[in-house]
């Protein structure tokens, strides 16, 4: 099928790594321009480098989107360097772990900045060029706000606010014929994920409970499958559909947990 993502630039912010590096490798197979958005320029770098190196395209811009200053400064170079955008792909983000015992107001809301306040930022300044290329928004979001996990308000509290942007998104920009989605992940294996799991006490035992939860083929979602659901999304193959969250996690969020 051809997703119709031709030369389309799509920026995908923390898409150095894990599930943005994920997406950032499929567009790029699907002959798009995806534009990677991170703090870590050498990480960046090093991805633009392979991908090209297979014939593909793909840039990046270094930034550190806690700082208010950083999205705007993103959009623009993104702009100067290829006058439009086609799609956003709002994907940085932390479970840092911020709870109600284990937190203050200084942490909550420093949280909040690298979780969600940067998806409205970057969508805010995004806007003018979407609306001219009636292009796409797609939020990652977590598990979490549907589920909790518990110790951690402030990402639950994001990833319930992507939640309910993605359906605001989509009644605002009716008008413009812009689509906004999520792709809605639980457990997915990145290096993040395999450093989390490492830190724990009897972590092969822990990773192999987890997967006994998965309904669905008894294991992690791959970052591959999330993008092949992002791309779709970013796609004019998916032109009717807006204001979805997708939940692509074997079955682990809505199917009855008797079946593991």
């Amino acid at each position: 099928m051809d997703l119709q993502l031709k030369d389309k630039v799509i920026i995908v912010t923390g898409g150095a790594k894990g599930i943005g590096e994920g997406i950032v490798r499929l567009l790029a197979n699907e002959g798009a321009i995806p534009v990677i958005i991170g703090r870590n320029e050498a990480d960046n770098l090093k991805l633009v480098k392979e991908i090209l190196a297979t014939g593909n395209n793909a840039f990046q811009f270094p930034a550190e989107l806690t700082r208010p200053e950083d999205p705007e400064k993103v959009i623009n170079n993104v702009l100067q360097k290829f006058g439009t955008i086609h799609g956003l792909v709002n994907n940085a983000g932390v479970n840092d772990g911020v709870g109600l015992a284990n937190g203050n107001y200084e942490q909550f809301v420093e949280s909040l900045h690298k979780n969600v306040i940067h998806y409205y930022l970057m969508a805010h300044h995004a806007l003018p060029a979407l609306i001219k290329t009636k292009g796409a928004i797609v939020n990652i979001g977590s598990k979490v706000a549907d589920t909790g996990q518990g110790g951690t308000s402030a990402y639950a509290a994001s990833n319930g606010a992507r939640n309910a942007l993605t359906r605001e998104w989509a009644v605002e920009l009716l008008p413009h014929g812009i689509r906004v989605n999520s792709v809605i992940v639980a457990e997915c294996y990145t290096p993040l994920y395999q450093t989390w799991i490492n830190s724990i006490p009897d972590s092969v035992q822990k990773l192999e409970a987890i997967k006994a939860k998965i309904p669905l083929g008894k294991r992690m979602t791959t970052a591959e499958e999330i993008a092949s659901s992002v791309a779709f999304l970013l796609s004019e193959v998916s032109s009717h559909t807006t204001g979805q969250l997708i939940y692509v996690d074997g079955g682990y969020v809505h199917l009855d947990r008797s079946l593991s």
